[in-house]
């Protein structure tokens, strides 16, 4: 007898990082707070959420990152402020906000690493399949990547991971799979299985050029994985290395996703994707490009 695959519902946004990269902007405010045009980064994550088909969204927050819970929450203040001075398409904005999503929240008392930060909210996932985001990746574009990885493990059963092709002399800012192509499906040649994961190699170590980038989508086994995890450098807990054991005991796959990624925890990622965003933007897309292009570069 087969057991059918469980639908994902769930996903978890580890957020508690300090974002020291972005000091001192990210001194009194979380760097998930940062705004590309008009929304904070961690909105966009949210939406990418809501867009696949997420109904319960679960943040690992810590210290000092209160804002993001106030930014998701409701605020009836602002929305009667709002009515008052005859903007009701704001107030609805902000209305919408709290109503997008069953959000709940729990917190990463130390900084012990990405495979600690899931493992914090195992008790509120469950015994089911689940994505994970990586609160500073956007992924912009009307077919959403994690919606691509939960098309991957709902077909398959198969936990299934994100990866770009890297600069084969970048492969040292990336955890990088190795494997071979197993095409099925409608995925084709962009389907591989995992054979190893390696964090961030030398060029001259790296299994591949595949990156992984942000987006994971797990059976609940990636627990049991996690916790049976050694620590590394700084006694963190790597959810690469959970990954390795992942591949090796149940199967996972690597999924070439279609779309194009910003690693907007980065400073030069952060600007390309605000100008790749304001550039499709509907009210200021046009005016922005024309600014661009009276620069001269």
């Amino acid at each position: 007898m087969t057991t059918k695959t469980k639908r994902v519902r769930k996903a978890v946004l580890p957020a508690a990082g300090l974002g020291t990269r972005f000091l001192p902007a990210t001194k009194a405010q979380p760097k998930e707070m940062l705004p590309v045009v008009d929304k904070p980064l961690v909105q966009y994550v949210v939406e990418e959420c809501v867009a696949s088909g997420i109904e319960s969204i679960i943040i690992i927050t810590g210290r000092n990152k209160k804002a993001i819970e106030d930014h998701f929450d409701a605020a009836p203040e602002l929305e009667q402020f709002l009515m008052e001075k005859g903007k009701p398409e704001r107030a609805n904005m902000v209305r919408e906000l709290a109503d997008m999503v069953q959000i709940s929240y729990t917190r990463q008392k130390e900084p012990l690493g990405l495979g600690h930060a899931v493992l914090i909210a195992k008790d509120l996932v469950g015994d089911e399949p689940f994505a994970v985001l990586l609160g500073d990746v956007i992924i912009p574009g009307p077919n959403p990547a994690t919606r691509q990885l939960m098309d991957v493990y709902e077909a398959t059963g198969v936990g299934a991971i994100a990866v770009e092709e890297v600069p084969r002399e970048k492969t040292h800012l990336y955890g990088i799979v190795g494997g071979e192509r197993a095409p099925q499906g409608p995925w084709g040649e962009r389907l591989l299985r995992v054979r190893t994961l390696v964090e961030k190699p030398k060029p001259a170590d790296a299994p591949s050029n595949l990156g992984i980038t942000g987006r994971y989508v797990l059976p609940p086994e990636i627990f049991d994985c996690l916790e049976r995890t050694k620590p590394g450098t700084g006694g963190e807990i790597q959810l690469t290395d959970a990954l390795r054991l992942l591949a090796q005991e149940k199967g996972l796959w690597a999924y070439i996703y279609e779309g194009i990624s910003y690693d907007a925890g980065d400073k030069l990622g952060f600007l390309k994707a605000t100008v790749e965003i304001a550039l499709q933007n509907e009210e200021l897309g046009e005016a922005f490009r024309g600014y661009l292009k009276s620069l001269k570069l």
